[in-house]
């Protein structure tokens, strides 16, 4: 998330209403969690195992809940809930607009096709030649390039932007709300979702499926990349080009899956790891940690195929071991 017009750390600091360690002119440039941050942005650490990887990390300023040395270049905001100060921040300086309605003002260019009860929000633009079905939302400040097709019911949120020769089929909801919540010993406290989901060309979404928004980056799903039917995208992760993705794949946040890959129907991929280029994953596979690319894959904790398919022909012959097993012992 970057902001429109740059702030001092003194400002943010007196916008929390606290201290801070460093310079006082040194420019916010944006705000970004711990996964997706570059230099001039804020970040947030609360727990002091992270500490390190927070100081370490190309953040500039660093919301933290404990008066520390600050590394140089850098500055440390003080803060008795740095999750809640950072949310505080986001909110502040990019507020949720009102949800789109009927009669805002957008723009379409030349023989754009709108079905019935659409509704467009504020600020969005609707490329040459797209057709829209019935009953889509599309929300405020998106972008549409041409020759997409949006099939009835989609949903479309704030500031999604969509390439051209798009294709999303029918129930799918592209920018929805990240899953990233902070335990608190009476309830879970939601991280505001500021980021959006960029769908570059010649992509095709297909039915019910989920894009979720990034915490304060960009979900991105490459050109030419093809997706079945009800699969999930978790937050802030970045598809490559010309991946393959079955039915009923969920893929956890900040994950990153390089070009060319193929993903098999059921395959769960944990969060915060990489795929990489032209790797195939195999049905119901479960993956727990970054893989290779150029491999086949296949377990419920993913090994290469062949090493799985030899346990598995390892396995079928336990019974007959354990019977020759047997007699070996009475013959004893």
């Amino acid at each position: 998330m970057k902001l429109s017009k740059s702030v001092t750390v003194k400002e943010l600091a007196a916008l929390l209403k606290t201290t801070y360690i460093g310079d006082p002119d040194q420019e916010v440039l944006g705000f970004n969690e711990i996964h997706k941050v570059e230099p001039g942005d804020v970040t947030f650490v609360d727990v002091e195992k992270y500490y390190s990887k927070a100081l370490n990390s190309p953040a500039t300023i660093i919301i933290i809940n404990k008066a520390i040395e600050c590394p140089k270049g850098k500055s440390l905001i003080l803060s008795e809930d740095p999750f809640r100060d950072y949310n505080f921040c986001t909110e502040y300086f990019q507020p949720r607009l009102p949800m789109a309605r009927q009669g805002m003002s957008f723009e379409q260019g030349k023989n754009v096709r709108l079905s019935t009860n659409v509704v467009i929000g504020e600020g969005t633009f609707i490329g040459d030649n797209t057709e829209i079905g019935a009953n889509v939302v599309i929300g405020n400040h998106v972008k549409i390039g041409a020759n997409c097709v949006i099939y009835p019911n989609v949903v479309i949120y704030d500031y999604t932007e969509i390439g051209n020769f798009v294709t999303i089929n029918a129930g799918t909801v592209i920018g929805g709300e990240a899953f990233y919540f902070k335990r608190r010993p009476e309830r879970f406290d939601k991280m505001l979702s500021k980021g959006n989901v960029v769908i570059e060309d010649y992509v095709e979404i297909g039915c019910n499926c989920t894009i979720d928004r990034g915490v304060s980056a960009t979900t991105r799903i490459g050109a030419h990349t093809i997706m079945d039917n009800l699969i999930q995208i978790g937050h802030d992760t970045v598809i490559g080009k010309r991946c393959l993705i079955a039915s009923q794949v969920g893929i956890a946040g900040v994950v990153e899956i390089e070009d060319d890959v193929i993903i098999w129907g059921q395959v769960g991929i944990n969060k915060d790891l990489r795929i990489g280029k032209k790797a195939v994953l195999l049905g119901k596979t479960g993956v727990m940690s970054s893989l290779e690319g150029n491999k086949t894959y296949l377990g419920m904790i993913a090994q290469e195929a062949k090493q799985t398919l030899r346990e598995v022909a390892a396995t079928k012959k336990l019974p007959e071991m354990l019977l020759e097993w047997e007699k070996k012992k009475k013959n004893m």
